[in-house]
Formats: structure tokens, C-alpha cells, sequence
């Protein structure tokens, strides 16, 4: 997994009683985008240290130069 500050960590549960977790990356503490990583919760802004696990996608924040496709 390879993270830029600003992309999305979306952490889902496959238990239907678990809500879907969003985070914001505001710290990368490793070279080349690597975890660990430093997140903002988007429920209550607190920030905590997360190694992603199997149930982690990441939504990458879009960056110049990136190609944007119309439908």
C-alpha cells in the first residue's frame, strides 16, 4: 500500500452492525508513500497511528497531471 497526505484510508467491516470507517492521511512516516500511517477520523477528528490491515482500501486524492475522463 503506497499513500500520499490527503488520500481517503477506508477501513469497511463485513459485519453489517459495524459502520464503514473514513480517514484522511495527514502523515506518511515512511519512505515511498509506506505504512504506517499518521490518520485524521472523519467521525470526531481525532488523529491516530494506523498500519492498515486487509479491511483497508485507499481512495487517492487527486494530483495534477492526472487524466480526467468524461462519460
Amino acid at each position: 500500500m503506497h499513500a500520499y497526505i490527503g488520500d481517503r484510508l477506508v477501513i469497511e467491516s463485513l459485519r453489517p452492525d459495524v459502520p464503514t470507517r473514513i480517514s484522511v492521511i495527514v502523515g506518511v512516516s515512511r519512505p515511498g508513500g509506506h505504512p504506517p500511517y499518521q490518520v485524521r477520523w472523519t467521525s470526531g477528528g481525532h488523529v491516530t497511528l494506523i498500519i492498515p490491515g486487509p479491511d483497508a482500501r485507499l481512495e487517492p486524492l487527486p494530483r495534477a497531471g492526472d487524466k480526467v475522463t468524461q462519460p
